[in-house]
């Protein structure tokens, strides 16, 4: 019999072989959970870690689990799980904060310049026979442009390098941070979405952030502004872009994350402008491996004593 017992609660990759190999060296037994929510936690009840990506985990789940130490997230986001109800029950709450910084921050950018040189548009007309740019006028040039990214971590700093590089002017807007030489140009919220032409959000979703992108911040954004979210869905009112962009207020909408997910399609169905990505901003095989190993790292750091690197709760 295994020394440990680590359960799987939701199972999302295409194999756990990384995982039960590192465990295994600790003497730790894996089991990846299936079924319903209760036979999940059933299965979870007894076990000392538990390896997490979506299903969440409520007082009343936490309640449930009558060993364990730790709640290890696979992803960047903790949202799901109850972190007071995990510190109540002296369980460690850790997330993988860095695992795909690269790709974010790759994928915020595509879709910024996918919108802003209308390459879904051109690429439509081309097929349709169309050889022209009359349909897609007017394209700006990015150096005249001011962004705005809303939180100002790793992704954020990440993308934002390159726009520079590019020669785009790039405001941010992050209340945890003070002026600084090394930082860029720090705005308050409603400044930044009033001068920005582009506003990408590199947020995580608490109850403060919930929602900050609604009917009210989207009309203090500029006449024809470009919209990106690739961090939490619930950051945006859904309603409220469309609107914006069956308007004409906004100009485009590059969205990977929804408050409701998988997405109704019908929610977006006809809505100019938009490029909808189904959450795979964080993805690549490299990034998965990644978050799989250092995930799979917290729960063993804890199970044997040592403090984990990314501490939650």
């Amino acid at each position: 019999m295994a020394k440990y017992r680590v359960v799987v609660s939701d199972q999302v990759f295409p194999s756990v072989e990384l995982e039960r190999r590192l465990l295994g060296e600790i003497d730790a037994e894996l089991v990846v959970a299936s079924g319903s929510r209760d036979e999940v936690l059933a299965m979870a009840a007894g076990a000392d870690g538990v390896l997490n990506t979506y299903m969440p985990w409520d007082a009343d789940a936490i309640a449930r689990l009558d060993r364990c130490k730790i709640i290890a997230r696979y992803g960047i986001g903790f949202d799901n799980v109850d972190l007071d109800a995990a510190r109540r029950s002296h369980i460690v709450v850790t997330n993988v904060p860095d695992y795909s910084v690269e790709e974010v921050a790759t994928h915020a950018l595509a879709l910024i310049l996918t919108i802003l040189r209308k390459i879904v548009v051109a690429d439509r007309s081309v097929r349709s026979g169309v050889w022209s740019i009359d349909n897609f006028r007017p394209i700006r040039r990015l150096s005249t442009m001011t962004v705005g990214l809303v939180g100002y971590g790793r992704i954020a700093r990440r993308i934002g390098a390159p726009l520079e590089a590019l020669g785009a002017r790039v405001v941010v807007h992050d209340p945890y941070l003070q002026p600084d030489d090394r930082l860029p140009e720090l705005l308050g919220l409603d400044e930044l979405l009033a001068e920005s032409d582009i506003v990408s959000l590199h947020l995580p979703l608490t109850a403060e952030t919930r929602g900050i992108i609604g009917a009210a911040a989207i009309g203090r954004m500029k006449e024809g502004a470009i919209l990106i979210n690739t961090s939490r869905g619930p950051l945006v009112d859904l309603d409220s872009v469309t609107s914006a962009l069956t308007s004409g207020h906004l100009s485009g909408a590059g969205l990977d994350v929804f408050d409701v997910e998988p997405l109704d399609a019908a929610r977006i169905e006809g809505i100019p402008n938009l490029i909808a990505t189904p959450h795979m901003a964080y993805y690549s095989e490299e990034a998965l491996q990644e978050s799989q190993r250092k995930a799979a790292t917290q729960v063993i750091k804890v199970l044997t004593g040592q403090p984990p690197d990314y501490p939650v709760n």
